[in-house]
């Protein structure tokens, strides 16, 4: 199994608090199982998603045609609506290098920022999607 992380910790001073996140953009794929997993944490910005974008191409050159795809929004805490054209053109490498199933976890459903409808857009019609809210339930679509 291979990760590649991008990630930013970032703190901001505001008054006496101290905040500080860490925001990342996991890619981890294994080419056996055919298998892409992407995990958003937290806060995710149009810039993070352009930031991954090179390690995205690298992972979907290591896999087959047919290869599946797990999306990972469960630790999600805000997606910035800037991110769609990112999404898009994800969605159009994704269809390009022959994904065959989509598994979405997406534990709140006020947090989905129009993934299905963008899907339309950039997927063709037979692609084989599943919404989850775990990734329990996500592992049962994604058995052999």
């Amino acid at each position: 199994m291979v990760n590649l992380v991008k990630g930013k910790n970032r703190a901001c001073d505001s008054g006496a608090d101290r905040l500080s996140w860490w925001r990342m953009v996991l890619i981890t794929f294994n080419k056996c199982q055919r298998l892409l997993c992407l995990n958003y944490v937290q806060r995710v910005s149009s810039a993070e998603l352009a930031a991954v974008r090179d390690d995205l191409k690298a992972a979907l050159a290591d896999l087959p045609d047919g290869f599946r795809l797990l999306v990972d929004l469960s630790q999600v805490e805000f997606m910035d609506p800037d991110c769609l054209p990112d999404l898009g053109r994800a969605m159009e490498l994704f269809d390009q290098r022959g994904v065959s199933l989509i598994v979405r976890v997406i534990p709140d459903a006020s947090k989905d920022i129009g993934l299905n409808i963008l899907a339309l857009f950039h997927y063709p019609r037979n692609l084989q999607f599943a919404n989850c809210r775990s990734l329990i339930e996500a592992a049962q679509y994604l058995s052999p």
